[in-house]
């Protein structure tokens, strides 16, 4: 054993260990000559000319080096911005070899590719109008207006304001009799402050081009069966798409297929999964009281929602490394729920609100788990944190849990299909890493064979999902192109769940086998 080295279990190599030689007791006691100080000499270099240029060559990341990064962590944002990466025509992606389709139908994919390429203008026309007016959950009217009327200038039977929510709808078309039915989704909603900054302009011009290039594939090949285009609001919150599910609005599909934006490798799809999420509010409930001359008459609905917020962050410590949970304060003013005409016409209210203890305070919680089994385990934990912190500041709490999303249960015979046709006739590479991000079309998942891919446009770095340079990236030229790509592989995936009985009948099997 190396005496330099000790040996602390799993720590071995970690620390080093100073060694000296053996001396008396008698030496040790006897005085020692100061010790002289130690000197550090630093060699000076003059850099040559270019150094730093060579420097930031080297340190370059290849493209080999990127994919291997981003199996080990696919959460990395990257910046590429260099042109000869991205598509920049649409009409001209990079070379690749083509190959024969998996199911050996070459006349549909020309089809497909011809509608698709025919709509690329009016879809990118229709997506900076949808990104360029960015409307919240269950708000997404002018959306809902100019997707519908599209949709019907195209051939299809438009339900607007479908199954009781305002601004869902739902866009079928039917050829021949009988048949299976294949179903797609358009999202819609943004966020708060950050416009489109989750790409749902993308998803949305995506859905319609998918269902038309589908049904102009039926009508050139006499293929019996139905494409149904749902038109899904609420998916950053409010689950849009659960209320749908719970309202039937997926009864009659067979399958049904959306995709998603993401930073990432160019030319680049994903079909890992995503993880369970459930929303939950909290309301805190004291009396306010003279911060000053009476603080004791008083119980602080803001030290309440502290207190929560520290008791989360110390769970965190024992929480699994693929759990998550994030939370804010909402509302800025905490000065006391009654009548707030006394304080009209004042300019400013710092002072009297520092000066009133707060009597009401309200939190929003988001947690996440692999699956909706381990997630209700871990809101049973964090919701004891909220509790507690309402029982030690006498308090009164309310709690509003919201539905959770279920983890995203990828059909593995679609996405291997996918995953094929990508490859072999695009040049896109998918991968199957997971991802931490949540949706409710996990849900769906969960009630019928579904394929929700992810496709890599170009960002800045750190400008990923949920940033305002994703949103400015989702209104990008490259951006539009990659979606076209991906539009043309799902609507060729979903097609053969018309054309092929037996494809169909693996698909249902894989999903009765998720079970």
């Amino acid at each position: 054993m190396n005496q330099a080295e000790p040996q602390v279990g799993c720590f071995r190599r970690l620390f080093s260990r100073r060694t000296s030689s053996w001396r008396s007791q008698q030496s040790r006691d006897e005085p020692q000559p100061p010790r002289q100080p130690q000197l550090e000499y630093h060699e000076v270099q003059v850099r040559p000319e270019g150094y730093g240029t060579e420097i930031r060559e080297a340190l370059k990341i290849s493209e080999k080096e990127k994919q291997e990064i981003h199996f080990f962590n696919p959460s990395c944002n990257y910046s590429y911005s260099e042109e000869s990466e991205w598509w920049l025509d649409p009409q001209h992606p990079p070379s690749y070899t083509p190959s024969d389709l998996p199911f050996a139908d070459l006349e549909v994919a020309k089809t497909v590719e011809a509608t698709l390429d025919s709509l690329s203008p009016q879809l990118r026309e229709l997506s900076l109008e949808i990104h360029g007016c960015p409307e919240l959950q269950f708000q997404e009217r002018y959306a809902h207006d100019i997707l519908t009327q599209f949709m019907a200038t195209h051939g299809f039977h438009v339900s607007r304001h479908y199954l009781g929510l305002h601004t869902a709808w739902r866009a079928e078309f039917s050829y021949g009799t009988g048949g299976r039915v294949i179903g797609v989704n358009s999202e819609m909603d943004a966020l708060k402050g950050l416009g489109h900054a989750c790409g749902h302009n993308l998803i949305a011009v995506s859905g319609v081009g998918i269902a038309i290039a589908i049904k102009s594939a039926m009508q050139a090949h006499k293929m019996s069966g139905k494409v149904v285009l749902l038109g899904t609001p609420a998916e950053e919150a409010g689950g849009g798409k659960v209320i749908l599910l719970d309202r039937g609005g997926y009864k009659d599909m067979d399958a049904c297929i959306m995709c998603h934006p993401s930073p990432g490798i160019p030319h680049s799809a994903c079909v890992g999964t995503s993880i369970a999420m459930q929303d939950v509010e909290v309301e805190y409930f004291g009396q306010s009281a003279h911060a000053a001359a009476a603080p004791w008459e008083g119980t602080n609905a803001l030290d309440a929602a502290f207190l929560a917020y520290s008791g989360i962050s110390l769970l965190r410590q024992q929480m699994k490394p693929d759990h998550r949970i994030h939370g804010i304060v909402q509302g800025k003013d905490w000065s006391p729920n009654g009548d707030k005409s006394i304080c009209s016409g004042l300019q400013d209210l710092g002072s009297y609100n520092s000066a009133v203890i707060p009597d009401y305070a309200q939190m929003r919680w988001i947690a996440r788990a692999p699956t909706v089994a381990e997630l209700h385990a871990f809101v049973k934990r964090a919701t004891n944190c909220l509790e507690a912190a309402a029982i030690s500041t006498s308090c009164k709490a309310t709690l509003k849990f919201h539905a959770p999303y279920f983890e995203l249960r990828q059909n593995s015979v679609l996405a291997r299909a996918f995953s094929d046709t990508a490859l072999n006739r695009y040049g896109v590479v998918t991968s199957g890493n997971n991802f931490s991000a949540s949706t409710d079309f996990g849900n769906v998942s969960y009630a019928l064979p579904s394929l929700h891919p992810s496709f890599a446009i170009p960002t800045e770095a750190k400008g990923g999902n949920h940033t305002p340079a994703f949103a400015k990236s989702a209104a990008t030229v490259e951006a539009h192109a990659a979606m076209m790509c991906i539009a043309k592989v799902l609507a060729l995936t979903g097609y053969r769940i018309l054309a092929d009985a037996a494809f169909c009948d693996q698909v249902k099997r894989a999903f009765e086998a998720q079970k």
